[in-house]
């Protein structure tokens, strides 16, 4: 084999290492956003009566803002993609209207998150004396 050959297969060998290397599963801190963990916090909250309604009334209180029903829809089904929630349609028939409910379960998914983005915010705030900002509590 002569040289220019060699060198283009130890090339391509440190290429396709370099980028099998890069595409292996790097282990990062998976967060939710707060919104997400309003929502979860919610559903936890509101148990048996978690749809979107109740939810957005909840996460609405929490944030002292109006969500939008498509707004809370969306990282609703982001939550149930990844795991978080469950979701089951609960039809009312024998009501006036007769409309369906989907309502929202926390799965253990759903309650690691939540572990772990409380752990977090305790991790950021540790050793911080609540004294240093200087600001009056206004509830």
């Amino acid at each position: 084999m002569n040289t220019k050959n060699n060198i283009s297969v130890n090339f391509f060998t440190i290429l396709c290492v370099y980028i099998f290397e890069s595409n292996k599963t790097v282990k990062t801190m998976n967060i939710i956003t707060r919104l997400a963990e309003a929502i979860l916090i919610a559903v936890w909250r509101l148990e048996d009566n978690a749809y979107g309604v109740t939810i957005n009334k909840q996460v609405s209180k929490s944030f002292k803002k109006k969500y939008s029903m498509g707004a809370l829809y969306f990282a609703l089904d982001q939550l149930l993609r990844k795991g978080y929630v469950n979701k089951t349609i609960r039809h009312f028939y024998h009501e006036k209207g007769g409309r369906s409910r989907t309502y929202y379960s926390l799965t253990e998914d759903g309650k690691k998150a939540l572990w772990k983005v409380r752990n977090y915010q305790k991790s950021l705030w540790d050793g911080i004396p609540e004294m240093i900002f200087n600001v009056k509590n206004t509830k």
